[in-house]
């Protein structure tokens, strides 16, 4: 039988073991070897999540029914893993280094457009916490591509305000040259700024109160500037319609903050008014935002609006699709490495382009038919 890459599985040559290969396996034992080697438990977990799996004892039940199927990629001589098995596996990986690997993983698959945005945001995994116990539920930060809708990586944190040490982390690891790096308030900080220009991207940088005298002097631009470049947006959908206004000033002589923020060219207000059909309600906000970009207020406030992608696109599909603060993954790393692969398999069901379905009816569709998971898993 031969396995994905045409080649017999004894030699194990598919793209986990290529990808995956300096992961070390957190395993111990006197024999030194273990009776399911760690490239043969990512390809059934990663299956597994294509398929609609969401938990260890169910990833177990999978793999003993597909035991066959899975055959022809890989030996597994002494069959599936128990869910105590994967459980403690998972709990122990490191996290860290399972990320490096996915964005090595995920830059072989796809290339960043010139000027593609990066929208940087973390996000909570409710069901990694414990009600009533000192242990928070674990923070993730993540960098996604809006055009391509891949994440580029991730670095998890035990609390949301420690967003500000996971930002710079997280772009140490990114390409960002020639990318637009977009980030809300939280990252919106001096060394931020200038890493991103140190790696020869451009940033759009939300302003808030956290930065009271960089947004006061915004504002106070706003109100003496007469004539900034004006663009203005209009969208509809789920009996909701957004007019987003975007004016941008280029002209920065009299901002004494100016200065202080490396790369700095533009400022930004976006003025989002929003009318909920049914209702008849009515609502507008205004946000700030600091660019290193010049003050074209087309393209800025089609960046802006890229940012959202990352909510829409990425955090809601994860909390939707994948159920992932509904399910209870709280034993040590267990929670960072299911995210990851999460995103692995959301990565996959994004780049398929031969079955057009949501990504609900595609996992569908790769727990029904074994030739279907298998061209996902070809990527």
């Amino acid at each position: 039988m031969k396995n994905i890459s045409g080649q017999n599985p004894t030699e194990q040559n598919n793209y986990f073991k290529k990808h995956f290969s300096d992961l070390k396996d957190p395993r111990r034992t006197t024999k030194g070897h273990y009776y399911y080697p760690l490239e043969e438990i990512l390809f059934l977990v990663i299956a597994a999540v294509l398929s609609g799996v969401e938990d260890w004892t169910s990833i177990e039940i999978f793999g003993n029914d597909k035991i066959e199927w899975l055959r022809r990629f890989f030996p597994y001589k002494h069959g599936i893993p128990s869910h105590d098995v994967l459980g403690k596996l998972f709990s122990r990986l490191d996290p860290v280094k399972f990320s490096e690997c996915f964005t090595r993983w995920v830059n072989t698959i796809s290339r960043l457009t010139e000027g593609e945005v990066i929208a940087i945001d973390g996000k909570s995994i409710c069901g990694s916490g414990d009600t009533g116990s000192p242990k928070s539920a674990l923070h993730i930060v993540s960098a996604y591509a809006t055009e391509n809708k891949l994440c580029l990586g991730q670095v998890s944190v035990d609390k949301k305000h420690n967003e500000i040490v996971a930002i710079p982390k997280v772009l140490e690891v990114l390409a960002v040259k020639g990318c637009i790096v977009t980030i809300d308030a939280m990252g919106c900080q001096k060394e931020i700024a200038r890493q991103i220009i140190k790696q020869g991207g451009d940033y759009v940088l939300m302003v808030k109160n956290n930065q009271r005298e960089l947004k006061e002097q915004t504002e106070k631009l706003f109100n003496y500037y007469k004539s900034p470049d004006k663009n203005e947006a209009v969208s509809s959908g789920h009996g909701r319609v957004e007019t987003r206004v975007c004016e941008a000033i280029g002209d920065l002589e009299f901002m004494d903050e100016k200065e202080n923020w490396p790369g700095l060219k533009s400022v930004v207000r976006i003025t989002s008014s929003r009318f909920i059909k049914k209702t008849g309600e009515e609502s507008t906000d205004t946000r700030y935002y600091i660019s290193s970009l010049e003050s074209n207020a087309r393209k800025l406030n089609k960046v802006v609006r890229s940012h959202w992608a990352i909510e829409n696109n990425l955090h809601w599909t994860l909390d939707v699709i994948f159920n992932e603060d509904r399910k209870l993954k709280k034993k040590d790393f267990s929670a960072a490495n299911f995210n990851i692969i999460n995103k692995m398999a959301l990565a996959i069901l994004e780049k398929d382009k031969t079955f057009k379905a949501s990504k609900k009816q595609k996992r569908l569709k790769a727990a029904l038919n074994d030739s279907y998971r298998e061209k996902l898993l070809k990527c």
